[in-house]
């Protein structure tokens, strides 16, 4: 074996060679979760939950190239918007508190399909809902070296009931973490790319080289450009994209700390930190930045754009700042204003540490139709959409990252750290927000990494490939029944995830808690 092979081989680990199958088994799952998300994707037509903004909004953008303000005069702006007249807007554009990105990318699907679809509604939020499952297998594939732990996450978001629901609601919150998980998926990559390009590198290099420098320089590489457009379009459309490009600099910048320095290089934090953080920053920051900013390219060019004209009546001559991006800027200071501001006392507002153990599941959606309504053969039925998480996914999460935490502090497992890391990009900030309105279904943002720890305590479960056939046997048992009570739960409350007509005592009987009423 040459120096760059063992190198290779310390750096990397245990890489597996089933190429097929890793990819086989992510996709079988990602088609049948496709399936049943697109089973059916239009029913109800109504507008479900805060899909009352952004669905309409969606339209807006497709009409006007920005959001416009329904005026106060029209009472019924829902009833009519289903009925097919979404045309509901006025002359004024309105404030809106969320970036363009997810609005546009919902547009795509009433374009296609027509603005009054409401298959078309939740189109394209089903579309990004499917590929993460995919991409959820593949990037656990990469990070755990196994093909079956890859189809096992796979399966486990296909069957996870809060991505579903999510995957069939016009939302930004499933965007926001599409762009994300994207993000991160890129980075992986880029860590394997980088780690082989480090590996030839250090062993052409001389002993003497290596013992006064900073170690090689690894290019351009491209993937961090890749995360840098993903981060963008996550921030685009909620600010709480924001975080993950903050966690995932850190992160990737760490990767390339540990690598320097098992690989020998001398002076391996100075390395990391000049040869790879600061362009990093300046690749992945700069460019989130210009996505950002090009994704609000329909309100620059518009005229009636919220605050479009600001700075027309607000002139201050010695700046140089175009007018536009100063109009800008006051528009997101406003946004700013009043997402710390609120604070309504909504009846699904919740705590975040109790949204990995599923503590208040949100309602998009309920009706409850008596006999001989909507198919109700009971005196009285229920009709629901409720966000509630694959209990034996999210609970088991909860576990998963204590778990994840020793392993990273005391073992120093990188993929440990990697599922830290997305849960600070995607969780922790709201520990800072809890006298403000916030709702549970905020997790799907990070539930790819709730996944990849679920993923990661099976894979312990499993014992490693050196554990003996009894070991690995019972493992295996385990961690099919395990997979098998997902598949069940997740048939279990299939009716209130898909707004079935159901007697209410069996609705009822799927309200295992006080706080999921």
């Amino acid at each position: 074996m040459t120096r760059a092979e063992q190198l290779r081989l310390r750096l990397l680990g245990f890489r597996p060679t089933d190429t097929l199958w890793g990819w086989l088994g992510p996709l079988f799952f990602a088609a049948v979760g496709g399936l049943m998300r697109f089973w059916s994707l239009g029913r109800p037509h109504q507008l479900v939950f805060d899909e009352t903004y952004y669905v309409k909004q969606g339209v807006s953008m497709l009409d006007y190239g920005v959001e416009m303000r329904v005026p106060d005069s029209l009472k019924t702006p829902d009833a009519l918007f289903t009925a097919g007249t979404p045309d509901v807007f006025g002359t004024e554009g309105d404030l809106v508190v969320h970036p363009p990105v997810g609005k546009w990318i919902i547009a795509i699907g009433e374009q296609l399909f027509g603005q009054t679809s409401s298959f078309g509604w939740r189109f394209s939020v089903c579309v990004l809902g499917t590929l993460s499952i995919l991409m959820i297998g593949r990037a656990a594939r990469r990070m755990f070296g196994s093909s079956l732990l890859g189809t096992i996450a796979a399966f486990l978001v296909a069957f996870e009931g809060h991505h579903f629901v999510q995957s069939r609601t016009g939302l930004l919150d499933l965007i926001v973490m599409f762009w994300a998980l994207a993000a991160f998926c890129a980075l992986l990559i880029d860590r394997d790319r980088s780690r082989v390009l480090l590996a030839e590198r250090v062993a052409a290099m001389s002993p003497a080289q290596l013992a006064r420098g900073t170690g090689p320089w690894l290019g351009a590489r491209p993937w961090r450009w890749v995360a840098g457009v993903c981060l963008g379009l996550s921030t685009g459309t909620k600010w709480s994209g924001l975080f993950f490009l903050v966690a995932f600099g850190l992160m990737t910048v760490l990767w390339d700390v540990g690598a320097r320095r098992a690989a020998g290089v001398r002076h391996w934090f100075w390395g990391a930190v000049l040869r790879d953080g600061m362009p990093a920053a300046l690749v992945m920051c700069g460019t989130a930045l210009v996505v950002y900013v090009a994704s609000w390219t329909g309100w620059f060019v518009s005229s009636g754009g919220y605050d479009r004209q600001w700075a027309a009546s607000h002139p201050d001559k010695g700046t140089w700042v175009p007018a536009a991006l100063r109009s800008l800027w006051e528009y997101h200071q406003e946004v700013y204003r009043f997402h710390i501001n609120l604070h309504d006392n909504h009846p699904y507002k919740t705590n975040p540490w109790s949204w990995v153990i599923q503590g208040r599941p949100t309602s998009f959606f309920y009706e409850g139709p008596k006999r001989g309504t909507d198919g109700c053969m009971v005196a009285q039925c229920s009709k629901a959409i409720t966000s509630i998480g694959t209990v034996s996914v999210w609970w088991l999460g909860a576990a998963a990252i204590v778990v994840c935490l020793y392993w990273w502090l005391f073992r120093r497992d990188w993929r440990a750290g990697a599922i830290l890391a997305g849960l600070a990009g995607g969780y922790l900030p709201w520990f800072g927000l809890e006298e403000r309105t916030i709702y549970s279904f905020y997790t799907v943002a990070f539930e790819p990494w709730i996944i990849f720890g679920v993923v990661f305590v099976l894979g312990l479960v499993l014992g490693p490939r050196t554990a003996s056939r009894r070991r690995r046997e019972i493992g295996l048992y385990a961690v099919g029944a395990y997979c098998l009570l997902t598949l069940a739960l997740f048939a279990y409350f299939w009716p209130i995830y898909t707004a079935q007509v159901i007697p209410q005592d069996q609705w009822s009987a799927r309200m295992w808690f006080p706080s999921w009423i």
